[in-house]
């Protein structure tokens, strides 16, 4: 097509097969909009096309994806707040009829399939390398294992007792991801084999890391689970008799102790975990000098 619909603070550019949807970065724009940066949605990815009235004199055109085609929506369970939505575009009202239309258009464009589950992902999902800052300890993802190295100020006694943990994507079925905008956020890595029965509160499973206080925000965490969740369907072929998102399922897999060999920029960054924590007031100058000491002395 080559056509281009521009709303608020988003864009649509339509093609033959696709659409490619660029975020603004503007003060306006939602962070995690703005972290996208761009996606392109292949119409097969769309099980339909919505237009409804919007608020103050606006409409809203919705693609609604096909449930398994977008490893960040299966990865939101349905979480994100309207504004955080990629799938809208939000136009004037006088647009109505222009981006009626473009809907008309795109419902033609879809396939035979549009109506059941995709068996494969169809939206590519943020690119690793990728890591976030959690409340209880910083996660990072390679593209073949994920790491979490646990913060001193903020981990449980059982997650620092059990160590900096390393699971292979190879090891895994799926992840949970609970945004940080609702009582106790977390994001959990789950395991093959597992039915949820071994699950423990988030903050004392190795196999996950805790949100709060500003820590873990959905701009940040929910790219990285959508990766981690891309890279676990494509490791498992996602064929039929498969667990979570497609996943096959053997037996359980516990996760790998990393070595405890200190490393200097896991360090420094507990180091600036006591730094927000002093700056928030929750530690005392005495309290934080002793600890950055501790922390120095282990390098």
């Amino acid at each position: 097509m080559g056509d281009v619909l521009a709303g608020f603070h988003t864009v649509w550019e339509f093609d033959a097969d696709s659409v490619l949807i660029r975020f603004e970065r503007g003060i306006r724009t939602p962070k995690l909009l703005q972290v996208l940066g761009e996606r392109r949605i292949p119409y097969e990815a769309l099980a339909g096309v919505e237009l409804t009235p919007g608020k103050r004199g606006t409409v809203v055109l919705r693609a609604v994806p096909r449930p398994g085609a977008d490893p960040l929506m299966d990865a939101a369970d349905g979480q994100l707040k309207e504004g955080c939505d990629p799938y809208r575009l939000v136009l004037p009202a006088e647009r109505e009829v222009l981006a009626e239309y473009y809907a008309d258009t795109v419902r033609g464009a879809l396939g035979p399939e549009a109506g059941m589950p995709a068996e494969t992902y169809l939206v590519a999902a943020p690119p690793p390398p990728l890591s976030f800052k959690a409340y209880d300890g910083k996660a990072s993802f390679d593209g073949s294992s994920v790491i979490f190295r646990w913060f001193w100020t903020g981990a449980s006694s059982a997650k620092w007792k059990a160590g900096d943990q390393r699971f292979q994507i190879s090891e895994l079925a799926g992840v949970e991801w609970r945004s940080p905008e609702v009582f106790n956020g977390y994001l959990r890595l789950v395991a093959r084999g597992s039915d949820g029965s071994e699950s423990r509160e988030a903050d004392q499973n190795p196999a996950a890391v805790v949100f709060g206080m500003g820590y873990g925000l959905v701009h940040d965490s929910l790219p990285f689970a959508a990766a981690v969740l891309e890279a676990v369907r494509a490791g498992s072929g996602g064929g039929a008799g498969s667990g979570l998102h497609g996943t096959a399922v053997p037996g359980p897999v516990e996760p790998q102790q990393v070595a405890a060999r200190p490393d200097p920029a896991h360090i420094a960054d507990r180091i600036r975990h006591l730094g927000d924590l002093h700056q928030a007031g929750l530690l005392t100058d005495d309290e934080f000098t002793a600890k950055k000491a501790e922390l120095l002395a282990e390098l």
